[in-house]
């Protein structure tokens, strides 16, 4: 197990003091209100941690504490390693962000786009052109998830058994062959619209490589950078370290929530938000992308891979909010936030919602878990909670609002 420590003080990595203060006192108050079982923050800049802050519980009816060792389930933080895997095959010429995803996948050989109609009477034409790897690590493929609740074809995902976007009782394979029997919403590469995407570049990766997703993610990316916590289970010694995963209460407050099993090895290995880890690890994963795809000696992904993954992807420069399908992406949290491969990017840092760096990339998942990499500020971010709220704490934001004040240089 790797370790996380405070190892420079905030002076010495142009960090305010007074200004984290002001960060940690306001999270802290959401612990002290009931509305946040316990946190981790940490920020590096360099790569030198020079604040970690942890703070309330990791199982409040145990009395357990949050430390720097909590294992948390991060959720679609799970995709940006799917993406590096991707990556990886793509540096070896097994795989082409420009390849037809028929190549790999036969049953996506003849998509359909939704016309029109529900149920046994949906209308359909077929896709202006094949879905490609890259309209799948960029959510531009007309895939979907079944909760939006803002289009038909979302309701034939949740007749599919696909509310949560895994079929219950199927594997990987099984559900993959399920998303290539519904319509799209859109012609592959013309919208982004966040999806299931991820699950079926899994696949891919499965189906390239010759190996189970997790076999692959930890032989090619969680051994060579010292990810010794992350994975799709948690060994039996270390089930203790696991956080409880809560979610809102009628009353105001938490109550612990059903998540990820993450005991034995899952069915399904999902490649879009089956991942559990730890601040240490998903530090050296951050420090990864930060080095430009070198950490320690390793090299995993060459410089120009990165700048490829770190770099906008949406046509002509737009944003989500522009680019994304309507209703379910039309909100100020989109404007001037484009799409890599696999994270989200910073393209004008003027309409943002929240301060950051132009090139800022990153991603979040829904247990509250976020983490950013702003390169102009050689600046790395991750926080860690396990909350699914069903209303808004406009954390993130003002998580962003709160670093950016404490960054003197």
């Amino acid at each position: 197990m790797t370790l996380l420590r405070q190892e420079v003080e905030p002076d010495e990595a142009g960090l305010d003091a007074k200004a984290l203060d002001r960060l940690d006192r306001h999270v802290v108050r959401l612990v002290d209100d009931g509305r946040l079982p316990g946190f981790l923050i940490a920020i590096a800049r360099g790569g030198r941690v020079a604040h970690l802050t942890c703070h309330g519980r990791r199982d409040l009816a145990a009395g357990l504490p949050v430390t720097p060792d909590t294992l948390w389930r991060i959720y679609s933080m799970t995709k940006p390693v799917t993406a590096v895997a991707a990556l990886l095959l793509v540096q070896e010429g097994r795989l082409a962000l420009d390849d037809p995803l028929e190549r790999y996948l036969p049953a996506f050989a003849a998509p359909r786009v939704y016309v029109g109609g529900e149920g046994a009477d949906v209308r359909t034409r077929p896709a202006s052109g094949p879905i490609l790897i890259r309209h799948l690590m960029t959510h531009t493929a007309g895939l979907t998830f079944g909760f939006y609740h803002t289009h038909p074809v979302d309701a034939l995902y949740r007749e599919a058994g696909l509310a949560s976007s895994v079929r219950p009782g199927a594997d990987l394979a099984e559900t993959i062959e399920t998303y290539a029997s519904l319509p799209l919403q859109f012609d592959p590469g013309t919208q982004w619209n966040y999806s299931v995407a991820s699950n079926v570049l899994g696949w891919v990766v499965e189906v390239v490589s010759g190996q189970p997703l997790d076999a692959f993610f930890a032989e090619r990316i969680f051994r060579p950078l010292g990810m010794t916590d992350t994975g799709f289970s948690v060994p039996g010694e270390h089930t203790g370290r696991l956080a409880e995963l809560y979610g809102d209460a009628d009353d105001g407050g938490i109550t612990p929530i059903a998540g990820l099993p993450l005991r034995g090895r899952p069915r399904f290995l999902s490649g879009s938000g089956g991942l559990v880890s730890s601040a240490p690890d998903w530090h050296r994963f951050m420090e990864m992308l930060r080095r430009r795809g070198e950490l320690d000696g390793v090299r995993l992904l060459a410089p120009r891979t990165v700048a490829e993954m770190t770099r906008n992807q949406l046509p002509g420069g737009a944003d989500l909010r522009a680019f994304g399908s309507r209703p379910a992406h039309d909100e100020p949290g989109n404007d001037g936030v484009g799409f890599g491969l696999g994270v989200s990017v910073v393209v004008d840092p003027a309409r943002t919602q929240a301060p950051a760096g132009l090139g800022t990339f990153g991603w979040s998942g829904v247990a509250t878990t976020t983490f950013w990499v702003d390169p102009g500020r050689d600046l790395t971010v991750q926080f860690m909670t396990q909350l699914r709220p069903r209303r808004s704490l406009r954390l993130f934001p003002d998580l962003r609002r709160l670093v950016h004040e404490a960054v003197t240089d």
